[in-house]
């Protein structure tokens, strides 16, 4: 009994300790176990955390590259791509008087002798302002925009106060052309004046200036423009002259000058001087080329029905007013006689009939009450008439007389005039196809395929045939009217304008010519008004800008006329 008794514990401690040893074994797997996954989970984040630094830095080096490699402003260019503006690296003429550490003068040579060397070098230089400076010991910029010939000669003077600092400089390869499109960049690296100034936020973002912004600009149509304008101003004695090309169905626009020009490549009294744009700044009496407008709005209102009927074309008394017309061209006119041989008198009584409700109303469509719509900061507050017309003021209105505008509000009326009635405002950005904005109808789709008729024949048998440019179906009008001063108008000083539009039996594209203060010279057979000076500016440049545009002459194609022909006199080929 004693016996089976120890043999049976002795089992028991076996079985106990067999069992402890397999816990034991089992608790130290479970801790191996546990330390391998903790070190793998620490080798896991170690390798995480070095590929998303290194990644990261790869990030910031790339980025930094990046806006190292990039101009500090953004290019812009033509629609085409031209470069117009651009920043490239320059040198800058910097005085330091702290040059020379010894305490003594800044210059081994006498200050004016300085400055004579370096007005060698510079022929623009103020010589006597800048001896100045050196005498002053007053450090400061003696001249951006070093060349680096101009650059060496500089370091032959021998001064070492003279230093020539890397700089970021703004160039327009252009140099004048485009000048009130584009502005300039200031000297603190902000834009000033055109386009410049409107996208200058965009051009110095990081994100963006490694993209050129293109314009709607197109540089062969500005030069041409501008070429035009020049020698119309030269041959006419001029003081100035203003021009736009419009696209019809987009607003988009291909030329705007204004001269004088300024150059943006160097900015002078005489640059601050020619920065009004005539164009989007300057408001005129542009006259008889808004007579159209008036008989678009009275064929809108049913006032014009029969072409035929003769409107009374003797002098329209008003009060003590008196309007007449420049010549007597018989006791009655049609209307598309009157437009012809731009009668006030039949536009006045046409404009009566009408009521200065309907035509104020046809004005305020085209935006005539407001600056006008572009992108440009300088733009011009029209002279308005105000909220009621009397009689007499509804007439003057109706040819273009007692309301001021811009050249550019009266591009966006004959854009409207032609291409179906849909006003729209005109843009400085190249739109892609489908982006034009939809507008606003100001006339009748009947009313504008009329009024194309109208404008044709005025460029083949009336005051516009100066104008009449072989096969490209030249359409527009002649605006002459006196500039007002201290003491009412003033005979001898004209604004001439010539509002076209081609080609007419599909218009495309709205041209506007206009000359501040033309004299009579020979090259204008002495006459100052418009069909003698604006008009040819317009028949110059379509046959120059037309194949550039798509628009080649075609002497076979014209919009059809031959129902209005008949009741013009003289009306034949």
């Amino acid at each position: 009994m004693t016996s089976l008794s120890a043999s049976t514990a002795i089992s028991t401690g076996r079985v106990q300790l067999v069992t402890f040893r397999r816990r034991s074994l089992t608790m130290a797997r479970w801790r191996v176990l546990w330390v391998a996954l903790v070190f793998t989970l620490v080798a896991l984040v170690a390798v995480m955390r070095i590929f998303y630094l290194g990644l990261a830095d790869r990030v910031v080096a790339k980025t930094s590259l990046e806006d190292a490699l990039l101009p500090p402003r953004g290019e812009i260019t033509d629609r085409n791509g031209m470069p117009l503006a651009r920043a490239f690296p320059a040198y800058a003429l910097w005085y330091n008087p702290k040059a020379l550490s010894d305490g003594g003068s800044p210059l081994v040579k006498d200050p004016a002798r300085v400055a004579a060397e370096l007005k060698a070098i510079f022929p623009a230089m103020d010589e006597a302002k800048v001896a100045r400076q050196l005498a002053s010991g007053k450090a400061g910029y003696l001249r951006r925009r070093v060349l680096p010939e101009e650059a060496n000669r500089v370091q032959e003077i021998g001064e070492l106060a003279l230093e020539l600092p890397d700089e970021t400089d703004r160039h327009y390869p252009q140099g004048a052309m485009g000048a009130h499109v584009l502005g300039y960049v200031a000297s603190d690296g902000h834009g000033r004046v055109g386009m410049e100034a409107v996208l200058d936020e965009k051009l110095r973002d990081p994100a963006q200036r490694g993209r050129p912004t293109p314009l709607s600009i197109d540089m062969r149509v500005q030069g041409a423009l501008e070429d035009e304008l020049r020698r119309g101003m030269k041959l006419t004695q001029a003081m100035g002259g203003a021009g736009i090309v419009l696209d019809v169905d987009t607003g988009e626009v291909l030329a705007l000058a204004s001269l004088p020009e300024f150059d943006p490549n160097r900015i002078d009294e005489d640059g601050e001087k020619f920065m009004f744009n005539r164009v989007t700044n300057q408001v005129y009496e542009l006259g008889s080329t808004f007579k159209p407008i008036t008989i678009a709005a009275a064929i809108d209102a049913g006032v014009v029905r029969d072409f035929g009927k003769h409107w009374n074309a003797t002098p329209v008394q008003v009060g003590r007013f008196s309007i007449k017309d420049g010549h007597d061209y018989g006791a009655s006119m049609n209307v598309p006689e009157a437009l012809i041989h731009s009668s006030n008198t039949v536009t006045a009584r046409v404009a009566d009939e009408l009521g200065p409700e309907k035509l104020r109303a046809t004005m305020i469509d085209l935006g005539m009450n407001e600056r006008p719509y572009i992108e440009l900061p300088a733009r011009g507050f029209p002279i308005w008439p105000g909220k009621n017309w009397p009689r007499l003021r509804n007439m003057t209105v109706s040819y273009g007389h007692g309301i001021a505008v811009t050249p550019l509000h009266l591009a966006s009326a004959y854009a409207a005039l032609v291409n179906g009635g849909i006003w729209r405002p005109a843009t400085l950005h190249k739109l892609k196809p489908g982006d034009a904005p939809r507008g606003r109808r100001v006339f009748k789709a009947s009313t504008s395929s009329r009024m194309r008729q109208l404008l044709r024949m005025i460029a083949k048998y009336g005051t516009g045939r100066n104008a009449n440019a072989a096969g490209y179906r030249v359409g527009g009008k002649t605006g002459s009217a006196e500039k007002p001063g201290a003491h009412g108008y003033q005979k001898s000083a004209l604004v001439s304008t010539f509002a076209a539009a081609f080609p007419m039996d599909r218009p495309r594209y709205v041209v506007i010519a206009m000359l501040d203060e033309p004299r009579g010279t020979l090259a204008s057979s002495y006459q100052r008004t418009a069909a003698w000076n604006a008009a040819p500016i317009v028949g110059r440049l379509i046959p120059r800008i037309g194949p550039v545009l798509g628009v080649r002459p075609d002497m076979t194609r014209d919009v059809d006329i031959s129902d209005l022909k008949p009741l013009v006199a003289g009306g034949e080929e």
